[in-house]
C-alpha cells in the first residue's frame, strides 16, 4: 500500500505518492521561475512601453484565448483520463483533430480582425473604448497565427502529464518563454511598439512546438484517424467544450466588459493588477490542474474509497497557500505596486487589494478536479454557469452604482459565489469535511500579519 492511499503499484512502476511529489515540485519550481521571468520582463516593459499598448494586447489575447476555448473539446484531458491514453492510434487521432482545430482558429482570428476593422470604420464601436483602437484588428490577426502554430504541438506532452512526468515539459516551457522574450527585446532594440509583444507570443509558440517534437520522449506523431478513438474523444469532449466556452467568459469576462466601459489606459493599469493576482492564482491552480487531476483519476480507477483522504492532501496544501497570499495582498498590495511600478500605475495597488479576496475561492478548484476524475464534467459546467451569471450581473451593476470600485467587487463576487454550490456537491459525493476546512482558516490571519510587516518595511525603506 502506498502512502497516498492506493494499492501498491506494479513492479517497476514508481509509486503514486512519489510521482505526485515529484510532479508538484517540478510544477512549483517551473511555474515559479516562469512567473519570475514574466514578472521581471513586465516591470521592464512598463518602463519601455505605454500603458495603452498593454490594454490593446490584453483584448487581442483574450480574443484568441476565447476562440481557443470556444473550440476546446478536451483533447489533452482525454489523453490523461482515457484507458487508451497510451494507444498510438488514439494519440495520432488527437493530433489530427488538434491540427485541424489550429487551422480553424487561425482563419477565425483573421476574420475577427477584419470584422473589428470594418466595425471601427462605420462607427459602431464606442470611440473612447479599447475596441476602437486602430491597432486592434492588426494585432488580433497577427496573434491568431500562434493558434495555428500551437496546433502542431506533439501529443508527447499530454502523455507525460498523464504519467506525472513533468521534468522535460517544465524545462520546455521555460526555454520557450526565454526564446519569446529574446524575440521581444530584439524587436524593442529597433522599434518600441506593440509589435514587440506580438513577437514574444509567436517566438514562444514556435520554440514550444519544435521542442515538443524534438526533445520530449515518446512515439512521434503522424496523421492517422481512428473512428472509435474520435467517438470517445467527442463523448467526453462535448462537456469540456461547454465548460471551455463558459470558462473563457468567466476568466476573461471582466476585461471584455471593462473594455467597453473604460479607456485603454485604465484597462492597461487594471491588466497590471490582474497580472499579479492571476500569477498567484495560477501558481496554485496549475498544481491542481497538472498534478491533482491525474492523481485523483488514478485513485478513482484503483480505489474509490481513498478519494476523500487524497482530496484533502491536495486541498490542505492549496488552501494554506491561497489563504495566506490573500491576506498578504489585502494589506500590502498598494505598497508592493508602489515599489515595483512608477506613479502611472499607482491605481493598480487598490485594484490588486480588492482582487486578492478572490483567492479565497482557489482551494475549491481541487473539488472541481474531483468532479472530473469521477466522470462528472457536467458539474464543472454548472459551476461556471453560476460564476458567469454573477459576473455579468454584478460587474455592470457595481460599475453603475460605484464606478470602477463597484465593478471590481462584482468580479470578486463571481469568484466566491460558486463555492456554495461546490461545497454542496462535494458533501453529497462524500468528500467534504467542514472540520478540516476550519483548521486551515487561520492562514488568512497569518497572511494579514505578513502583509502588515511587508507594508511597514516598505514604508520604512522609502521613509
Amino acid at each position: 500500500m502506498t502512502d497516498i492511499g492506493v494499492p501498491a503499484q506494479p513492479s517497476g512502476q514508481v509509486p503514486l505518492r512519489r510521482r505526485v511529489l515529484n510532479a508538484g515540485a517540478w510544477t512549483f519550481a517551473g511555474y515559479g521561475l516562469s512567473l519570475a521571468i514574466r514578472f521581471g520582463s513586465n516591470l521592464l516593459l512598463t518602463r519601455l512601453l505605454a500603458p495603452e499598448m498593454f490594454g490593446v494586447t490584453a483584448i487581442a489575447v483574450i480574443v484568441m484565448v476565447g476562440l481557443a476555448m470556444f473550440s476546446d473539446v478536451g483533447l489533452h484531458q482525454s489523453i490523461v483520463r482515457s484507458s487508451r491514453g497510451d494507444d498510438t492510434f488514439f494519440l495520432n487521432t488527437v493530433w489530427a483533430v488538434q491540427i485541424l482545430r489550429g487551422l480553424v482558429l487561425f482563419l477565425s482570428g483573421c476574420g475577427i480582425g477584419v470584422l473589428v476593422a470594418l466595425a471601427g470604420k462605420v462607427g459602431i464601436l464606442p470611440q473612447d473604448s479599447v475596441y476602437a483602437n486602430p491597432l486592434l484588428p492588426w494585432v488580433v490577426s497577427a496573434i491568431s497565427l500562434s493558434a495555428f502554430i500551437d496546433g502542431l504541438m506533439s501529443t508527447k506532452g499530454a502523455s507525460a502529464r498523464r504519467d506525472l512526468k513533468l521534468g522535460r515539459i517544465t524545462l520546455m516551457e521555460i526555454i520557450s518563454q526565454v526564446v519569446g522574450l529574446c524575440c521581444m527585446f530584439l524587436w524593442i532594440v529597433f522599434d518600441r511598439s506593440i509589435w514587440a509583444l506580438i513577437a514574444a507570443v509567436l517566438g514562444a509558440s514556435l520554440a514550444r512546438v519544435a521542442l515538443s517534437h524534438l526533445w520530449l520522449s515518446g512515439s512521434p506523431n503522424r496523421l492517422q484517424w481512428d473512428a472509435r478513438a474520435f467517438d470517445e474523444i467527442f463523448h467526453f469532449g462535448k462537456w469540456i467544450f461547454l465548460s471551455s466556452i463558459l470558462g473563457f467568459l468567466v476568466a476573461n469576462g471582466d476585461r471584455l466588459l471593462l473594455g467597453g466601459l473604460v479607456d485603454a489606459r485604465v484597462l492597461g493599469i487594471y491588466a497590471i493588477a490582474f497580472t499579479i493576482f492571476s500569477s498567484v492564482e495560477q501558481l496554485t491552480s496549475r498544481v491542481v490542474a497538472v498534478v491533482a487531476l491525474p492523481a485523483l483519476s488514478e485513485v478513482v480507477r484503483e480505489r474509490r474509497d481513498d478519494l476523500k483522504a487524497t482530496y484533502y492532501k491536495f486541498h490542505r496544501a492549496i488552501a494554506a497557500s491561497a489563504y495566506f497570499c490573500s491576506g498578504l495582498l489585502v494589506i500590502s498590495a498598494p505598497a508592493i505596486i508602489g515599489v515595483l511600478y512608477d506613479h502611472r500605475y499607482a491605481d493598480a495597488g487598490w485594484m490588486l487589494r480588492v482582487l486578492a479576496f478572490g483567492l479565497l475561492a482557489v482551494p475549491f478548484q481541487v473539488a472541481v478536479e474531483c468532479f472530473l476524475a469521477l466522470g462528472l464534467p457536467q458539474l464543472l459546467s454548472r459551476v461556471l454557469i453560476i460564476r458567469l451569471v454573477v459576473l455579468f450581473v454584478c460587474l455592470p451593476a457595481g460599475f453603475h452604482y460605484d464606478g470602477f470600485v463597484g465593478a471590481l467587487w462584482g468580479v470578486v463576487a463571481s469568484q466566491l459565489f460558486p463555492v456554495i454550490f461546490i461545497i454542496f456537491k462535494a458533501r453529497k459525493l462524500g468528500f467534504f469535511d467542514p472540520r478540516k476546512e476550519l483548521v486551515i482558516l487561520p492562514m488568512i490571519f497569518a497572511g494579514l500579519g505578513a502583509g502588515e510587516l511587508i507594508a511597514k518595511s516598505i514604508a520604512l525603506w522609502h521613509g
